[in-house]
């Protein structure tokens, strides 16, 4: 089980039309107990680290369902593919289906849309998640999400979560799979 962290306010997370999900600093010589990933701003302000508000459960090779602290089920993202995801179909609580898709296996750019953009000439594009490396030493990650202002809070924080997905499918983990 996975989740995403509970920020001050909540409402101030989802609203962001752009925000920072990565793997955070750690040391060699340490052991790491924090988050697995941390929720912040682009200019690096710590927005969600630790406690749950979205859990997500893997509950398949590649599918994933979301729930809020009560429960409730407020998005899914599925993939194709456990290995090499190109996609990933999300599901919102409204019952809106996005897809976040990069162009080609060695992208690291991914494109959210409501059509299928190998499919679809030229869809509308709601949507960047990017990945990238911000410590080649370690090799930790990160992924700066961009949304268009059109997105709802709960619509976000389903595209949010999906990210947390898409960095367990590329980086599966050991024998844990909190992030």
């Amino acid at each position: 089980m996975a989740g995403v962290g509970r920020p001050s306010a909540e409402a101030d997370l989802f609203a962001r039309e752009a925000v920072v999900v990565r793997q955070p600093k750690r040391s060699w010589w340490r052991r790491y107990a924090g988050p697995a990933l941390a929720v912040s701003t682009v200019e690096g302000t710590l927005l969600a680290p630790g406690e749950c508000l979205v859990r997500i459960e893997w509950s398949g090779p590649a599918e994933f369902r979301f729930t809020d602290d009560t429960g409730r089920e407020v998005g899914t993202a599925v993939a194709g593919h456990f290995i090499k995801t190109w996609q990933l179909t999300l599901g919102t609580e409204q019952g809106r289906r996005l897809l976040l898709t990069r162009r080609g296996h060695l992208s690291t750019e991914w494109q959210l849309t409501e059509t299928d953009p190998h499919r679809s000439p030229a869809p509308e594009v709601l949507g960047r998640v990017t990945a990238s490396t911000h410590d080649a030493w370690i090799g930790l990650q990160q992924y700066v999400v961009e949304t268009a202002p059109g997105l709802d809070a709960s619509e976000r924080r389903t595209v949010i979560a999906s990210v947390v997905c898409l960095h367990l499918l590329r980086r599966p983990p050991g024998g844990n799979n909190s992030a």
